[in-house]
């Protein structure tokens, strides 16, 4: 296990060693060991841990190709090459998905013991759906890599490196949010095609994705009892400031209720 000292493990260096690995399948190793650690107690973030200087991109492998959302080809569903491009873009999100919660454990220093065993969790979860989704990919004749994808989750990471309140605001309320909104049209989807496996997979990550989103919404009211803000304006005006209008609808009401939204949230996000 990744430690500063070899008498005192620290979660925060073991966080960076997952975070920088490039390597999926390694990755997936280092995050599964370093989450059995946090579980067995024998993983902790040390209380005087420096905050971590700007970090560079996470670990990642060549490929697949990283370009512009914009750049990526529209593809329906009805062939198995559609299928399998709709099956690795969502395996991106979760590779993407374990990085970010890695970085929520390395990047915010000085919070409670409970955060960190928050992120390192969903980080778990988040390997858990991509080995998923890399061997319904492999059943649909392909691979991680194969497909060109984007960066809009990282970037939004960037964006947000300079505050945990903005970051828990935006990233598993917005971004990982929209996963809530999106799958059940995509399973309905390949209902139509018979695709049962795919939507197998997508069930389980829906159904989990849930408490990832919850975890974003309890931590960011923490953060703003913290800074002595108010959390419904203060989500309202980082959408503004940070989404510039591109959020729409329609929302997963019943899913974002139980991952914490309030109604004056939920009525407001309808206006959009």
């Amino acid at each position: 296990m990744p430690s500063t000292s070899a008498a005192r493990p620290d979660l925060h260096a073991a966080a960076k060693a997952c975070l920088d690995c490039p390597d999926p399948a390694e990755k997936l190793r280092l995050t599964a060991m370093t989450w059995q650690a946090v579980v067995d107690g024998s993983l902790t973030p040390h209380a005087s841990a420096v905050a971590p200087e700007p970090i560079g991109p996470p670990g990642r492998p060549a490929l697949p190709r990283l370009i512009s959302s914009r750049g990526l080809p529209q593809r329906g569903l009805g062939s198995a090459q559609g299928r399998a491009a709709l099956v690795h873009a969502v395996a991106h999100i979760e590779f993407n998905a374990i990085n970010l919660a890695w970085d929520a454990v390395y990047r915010f220093r000085g919070m409670p013991d409970a955060y960190y065993r928050d992120w390192a969790s969903c980080a778990a979860d988040e390997a858990r759906h991509f080995s998923m989704l890399t061997t319904r990919l492999a059943e649909l004749g392909h691979a991680y890599g194969d497909f060109d994808a984007h960066n809009g989750l990282w970037d939004m990471v960037e964006r947000t490196a300079h505050s945990d309140t903005v970051r828990m605001a935006l990233v598993p309320r917005v971004l990982e949010a929209r996963g809530l909104d999106v799958t059940p049209g995509m399973i309905e989807r390949l209902r139509g095609c018979g695709d049962t496996a795919t939507i197998g997979v997508l069930e389980v990550i829906l159904a989990e994705e849930v408490a990832h989103v919850a975890a974003g919404t309890r931590w960011f009211h923490y953060c703003c009892a913290r800074d002595g803000l108010e959390p419904v304006p203060t989500f309202m005006r980082y959408l503004d400031e940070y989404m510039r209008g591109s959020l729409r609808g329609p929302f997963n009401v019943a899913a974002r209720k139980q991952a914490g939204f309030s109604d004056e949230e939920l009525a407001w996000l309808a206006t959009l």
